[in-house]
């Protein structure tokens, strides 16, 4: 019988990759919150009619990467392609929109998307993203971006440059979408088939074609930043000041558009080159016109997003500092059923005041114990057989050093226990500081 295996452009988070993902979720969660963003968590799928509104009808996400699905009785739903149209959604929903602006989320989630699959790209992705509703000035743009940079400098990503452009508002934009369709239009037939039917729609959709053919001709096509309206380009001169202001550095690239049809205004991306093709690891910016769209309330809004899988790519080429995982403090072998017991019982007693321990479940020999306690990594192994049971004491091991030092199983124990791994801690920050002096 063939095996079932996992679906194309999905991946398993196996045990021994999960600290990786626990460093990115931890860091993201503290730096947010730092920022002042509260975590935010809505469904895995909505409404269509949601990301038709807010993505764009004419977009690649919901021309070609949707996943949507149908259940009797049941309205047309589609598995999250991105977070923001889920996240504005429930602001507006649940009256966020009536509390005291700015009103900063992040979140933590998955995303869907139907696509070809290369390295870092997969159907199903993981994004952190965080988003402020209600602030118009360049300030939060700046603070945003700022939010975005302070992640990544504690994750430990070098080399990441900030590409930053302005795709302006409405009213700049049909001078520029006019322009776009001459350029374009003198060229029409060497244009893909799904530009074509952009050309009219939604030309600034041409500039973020994938097909080599349409990106030859773009390349000089007009540049949105030439058609700034005085307030947009007020806005940027703005942005650029306050970068600056911050001491972050970036390039403002004309090229970038992201996307999705609701930005406006700011776009910016975080590029490294340490991924191949694939290199923006955070993208984001200003969506003035989402929440209208959806609620027809006028409040601006903007934010980023960053695939979790392309930062830990990113984090490995760069041989980062993931935090270490977690390892077993404590192993209790024991020989015969009466030891067994106050295995257990032993164990019980240092979980609940928060050691990782293990005993055995398997049945096993004192030897094969030992060895199973090699491969987990536990940093102390105790032995209790019946002479220990008799005495009241019993070897504790230290792994690392093979020294043994008598410990008594009675109510001491705990606190006997926890000064030994205690110093074993302290012995090894004092060699790191040592290591670091001498290099010094």
């Amino acid at each position: 019988m063939a095996m079932i295996q996992r679906p194309k452009g999905t991946a398993d988070m196996l045990p021994a990759q999960a600290y990786k993902w626990h460093t990115i979720e931890k860091l993201a969660s503290e730096t947010a919150e730092q920022y002042g963003f509260r975590e935010i968590r809505v469904p895995a799928f909505e409404e269509t009619g949601l990301f038709l509104r807010s993505v764009g009808e004419t977009t690649d996400v919901v021309q070609k990467e949707m996943y949507t699905v149908t259940a009797t009785g049941d309205s047309e739903f589609t598995l999250r392609p991105e977070g923001t149209a889920g996240v504005m959604r429930a602001v507006i929903e649940n009256g966020l929109l009536n509390e005291a602006f700015p009103q900063k989320v992040y979140y933590l989630i998955n995303c869907f998307r139907h696509e070809n699959v290369q390295k870092g790209r997969l159907r199903e992705f993981h994004q952190f993203g965080c988003e402020m509703v209600g602030s118009a000035d360049a300030k939060a743009d700046a603070d945003v971006i700022s939010m975005a940079k302070s992640f990544m400098d504690r994750i430990g990503l070098r080399d990441i440059e900030l590409n930053i452009n302005s795709i302006g508002c409405p009213t700049c934009r049909a001078k520029y979408q006019q322009a776009l369709r001459e350029y374009f239009g003198a060229r029409r037939d060497e244009l893909c088939d799904t530009c074509k039917e952009r050309l009219e729609k939604n030309p600034m959709r041409l500039l973020d074609c994938k097909s080599p053919i349409c990106k030859e001709i773009g390349k000089n096509a007009p540049l949105i930043i030439d058609y700034l309206c005085d307030e947009c380009a007020d806005h940027f001169e703005k942005l650029k000041k306050y970068l600056g202001l911050m001491g972050i550095d970036f390039v403002v690239n004309p090229r970038i558009v992201r996307g999705l049809d609701y930005y406006t205004r700011t776009v910016f991306e975080f590029i490294s080159k340490d991924i191949g093709a694939q290199g923006t690891v955070c993208g984001g910016g200003r969506y003035d016109g989402l929440i209208e769209e959806l609620s027809g309330k006028a409040v601006p809004a903007l934010g980023f997003a960053m695939g979790i899988e392309r930062l830990i790519l990113t984090m490995e080429a760069q041989k980062c500092d993931f935090m270490e995982e977690k390892t077993c403090d404590l192993y209790i072998a024991s020989m015969g059923d009466d030891a067994a017991d106050k295995a257990m019982e032993l164990a019980m007693e240092l979980r609940d005041e928060g050691y990782f321990v293990e005993y055995d479940l398997m049945g096993r020999g004192i030897k094969p114990q030992m060895k199973y306690a090699g491969k987990i990594g536990a940093k102390f192994v105790l032995v209790i057989g019946s002479s220990e049971l008799e005495t009241g004491c019993a070897k504790l091991k230290n792994m690392a050093s093979g020294e043994q030092a008598d410990i008594k199983l009675d109510d001491t124990f705990i606190d006997n226990f926890s000064n030994a791994l205690m110093a074993e801690m302290f012995k090894d920050i004092d060699g790191e500081m040592a290591a670091l002096l001498g290099k010094e």
